[in-house]
Parts: C-alpha cells; structure tokens; sequence
C-alpha cells in the first residue's frame, strides 16, 4: 500500500489517519479530498509539518456533489492502492431536504458520492487494492448511548429506497435515525461489492464513539451540550468514547492488517463503543444478509444517473 485517497481529509478522522498513515512506511502519495481549499491547503501544511512528510497532494471533491465526484476521479492522475471513505456527519440543520439527485443530505453525505465515487475509480481501473468505509456502531445500535437497534421491515429496494429519499421518515428534528440507517446501508452495500469484487478487501470500520470530530455540531441543543461539555469527559470511563487517534488508528489497523476478512463490518463489541474490533454481524445478524445486502446496492445506485 503505496498511494491512499481519503475523503473529509482536512479534519477530524480525514485528517488523523493521514497524518498516522504518512508514519508508516512505505506510503508515499495521500490524496487529501476536501471540499475547501483553503482548508484543504491549511490541513496539508499542518500535515507536512506534523510528519515531517512532503507526500500530500490535495483534491478537490464534495462528496455530496455526484458532478464534483465525477470530476475529481477524472483529475486523479494515478491509481491508487486504498480508499478510505470517511466523509459524512449528520447532514446539517436541513439533514432530509433533498439534493439535485433526489436523496436527502445526510445519504448524499455519508453514502451516495461514496458509492459513486467507488465506482468511478473502480471502472477507470484508478483503485486497485482496499476499499476502507466509515461505518459507525448506530447502524447495529447502541442503546447505552441512547441509540436503539435500527429496524427494517422488509430489507426491500423500496424500504431501502424510501431511506435513502427521507420518505421513511416523519418530521423529525434529530438527524441519528435516519444517520444510523443510512449507515447501515453503506454497510451492507460495502458486503455486496466484497461479493462483486473477490479480487478487492471492501471493509467497513467504526471508528467507535470519538472525541474531536465535528459531528456533534449538527446534533440537537441538548445533545449537542451533551456531548461536547459532559460525554468525552464521563462516558471513556465505561469505554462509551475515545480520542481521535484511537479512533483513527482503527482505520489505519484495518488497512495494513491482513486478518481484517471483505464484506464484514468491523466494529466495537456488543456493549460498548471502544475497544477490539469485532464482526458486527455477531450482533446484528441482518449484516449477513445477502439480499439485504443486494437490495441496498439497488436501491443507492437508484439514484445514480
């Protein structure tokens, strides 16, 4: 693993695992994709600095843009040997309203540009090794944190259709239901592609419950408070959260371990947030479902024109 690609690179997760990954060695090309690039330029600068590494190249790319995705992936001069998809958040204030593509924000986010994005790269023959997505431990539940199991009725095009459009959801002012179905449906997509692509590792990874990520700026007031000014300080104490590097270093194991199998989803165990990574389709048999899995891919590449 030579040359990697990581989307949301200029903060947070992005960031970390590019400046953990420039330690390793042997790399010697990260595509910082961002959306912005003064930050982008700002975060590359701090990266060199901090690595003392002068291998960052930046791409401009907006996830939730399939035009912007399209465009990037042409740019791209070379393949590379790893993608990390870890772009994504809680959508904003406006999480349901729909883009130009008929999703709403928080799937064009977290999922739709990625998948995309994956198949861009993969039919101009530009990703040749590792798919790595960020999953999160919401898509199986995670109710100590207040987060129950996601329910699907059916696993159905249309009831994975319906997730991706917002219309299975009602009014709601808190973007984690529709966040963590969202998720789920990433990871299951990511299964369907491992089955697609023997000769490819498609992983997904949690990073667990981290600090010093800017999810919790789109969170409710409450929840928002919370997290920011009581959770990271109370809830490592029940390995219920970590820090960003212990998050990122999870990215970084799964991408130069071996032992990490395609198509699982890789996590925290059943009751915490933090700690080894297991298979989630221990606690979550729906993770190993087949159609599910093919049905998810439908249905997101629904989307896709």
């Amino acid at each position: 693993m030579k040359k990697i690609l990581i989307t949301g690179a200029n903060t947070g997760l992005g960031k970390e695992c590019a400046r953990q990954l420039a330690l390793r060695d042997g790399i010697e090309k990260i595509y910082l994709a961002c959306r912005n690039n003064e930050k982008a330029e700002a975060s590359k600068a701090e990266l060199e600095k901090s690595t003392g590494k002068a291998i960052f190249e930046i791409i401009l790319m907006d996830v939730s843009n399939l035009e912007s995705v399209r465009r990037a992936v042409q740019a791209l001069s070379e393949p590379v040997d790893a993608l990390v998809m870890n772009a994504g958040g809680l959508g904003g204030t406006e999480f349901l309203q729909h883009t130009q593509d008929g999703v709403t924000q928080i799937t064009a986010s977290n999922l739709l540009g990625h998948v995309l994005l994956t198949d861009e790269l993969l039919d101009q023959s530009k990703l040749t090794g590792t798919a790595l997505y960020a999953g999160s431990e919401g898509a199986r539940g995670a109710p100590k944190i207040g987060i129950p199991k996601p329910t699907l009725s059916s696993g159905s095009v249309e009831e994975f259709t319906s997730i991706c459009d917002g219309s299975s959801f009602g009014p709601i002012s808190d973007p984690m239901s529709p966040y963590c179905m969202v998720k789920l449906m990433g990871a299951l997509w990511m299964a369907s592609m491992a089955r697609k692509h023997p000769d490819m590792r498609f992983v997904t990874v949690s990073p667990g419950h981290t600090g010093g990520t800017q999810v919790a700026e789109d969170m409710p007031a409450i929840k928002k408070f919370f997290f920011k000014n009581v959770g990271f300080t109370i809830l490592p104490l029940f390995g219920l959260a970590h820090g960003l590097q212990d998050g990122c270093r999870r990215y970084v194991d799964v991408l130069t371990g071996d032992q990490y199998k395609s198509g699982v989803f890789y996590g925290s165990e059943a009751k915490v947030l933090t700690g080894p990574l297991v298979d989630q389709s221990a606690i979550f048999d729906a993770f190993n479902n087949e159609a599910f899995q093919d049905n998810a891919d439908t249905a997101i590449h629904g989307f896709i024109h």
